[in-house]
C-alpha cells in the first residue's frame, strides 16, 4: 500500500459500525484486547464521542474503506497525569504491515505535541510464549516507533482459558518543564478539522 494513498482524519461516531468491524475481532479471537464481548454499537459509538471531547481519535482511510484506528486516552486520570496519555490502535485483518499503523502512530504523536502531552503510554498484553491468541508483535511495532519498556505485571490477564501478562511502554515526546504548558483539548485545537475532517494539512 502507497503511503500517499491513506488518508487519515479524524473519525466521526457515524464510523462506529465499521470501526467495530475491525475490533470485534480483536476481541472474539485475540488476546489483545482483554475484553470478553464485543460491545454494542450503541456503546462503542459513545466511546468515540467520549475520546473526541478531549483527545484525538483518527481513523486512516484508503479508497473510501477504514483500514485502522488509533486514539489516546486519559493514562490513569488523576489531575496531575494530565501531561500523559495512553495510545490505543487496531488494524483491520487484512491490512496489517501495510504501513497503516505507522501512519496513524506519527499522526497521533504529531497532535498529541501540538496538544502539549509529553508522554505517550501503551498498555500492551504480552504472552510468557506466542501462542494463536496472542504474539509479541505489539511490542515489536512499539520498538520500532521508540517506545521503550517500562515495566512488566505477570499472569494478569485470563482469556481463552490461559493466563497473560501485561507490559507498558512508553515514548518521550516533549521536554518536561517545571511550568508545563496547559493541555489543548483536540476538538479545541483542530475543530475545523473535526467538522471537515481531514487531517493531511497538519500531518506530514
Amino acid at each position: 500500500m502507497n503511503r500517499d494513498t491513506i488518508r487519515i482524519r479524524a473519525a466521526v461516531p457515524e464510523d462506529g459500525k465499521e470501526l467495530l468491524k475491525i475490533y470485534a475481532p480483536y476481541v472474539e479471537k485475540t488476546a489483545i484486547t482483554f475484553e470478553y464481548t464485543v460491545p454494542e454499537l450503541r456503546i462503542f459509538r459513545e466511546r468515540i464521542e467520549n475520546t473526541l471531547k478531549k483527545y484525538p481519535y483518527l481513523v486512516a482511510e484508503k479508497d473510501g474503506e477504514l483500514s485502522g484506528y488509533a486514539y489516546t486516552s486519559p493514562f490513569v486520570g488523576r489531575a496531575a497525569y494530565g501531561w500523559a496519555a495512553e495510545v490505543s490502535i487496531y488494524i483491520r485483518e487484512d491490512r496489517r504491515r501495510t504501513g497503516v499503523g505507522k501512519r496513524l502512530y506519527q499522526a497521533i504523536e504529531e497532535i498529541s505535541r501540538a496538544q502539549n502531552i509529553l508522554n505517550l503510554n501503551a498498555c500492551i498484553s504480552s504472552p510468557e510464549t506466542e501462542d494463536a491468541y496472542l504474539t509479541k508483535n505489539s511490542i515489536r511495532f512499539h520498538c520500532r516507533m521508540g517506545y521503550k519498556m517500562v515495566g512488566e505485571f505477570h499472569k494478569c490477564g485470563y482469556k481463552f482459558g490461559r493466563w497473560y501478562n501485561m507490559v507498558w511502554m512508553e515514548k518521550i515526546i516533549g521536554e518536561h518543564m517545571n511550568e508545563p504548558l496547559a493541555v489543548i483539548p483536540f476538538p479545541q485545537l483542530f475543530n475545523h478539522v473535526i467538522n471537515s475532517p481531514n487531517l493531511e494539512d497538519f500531518v506530514n
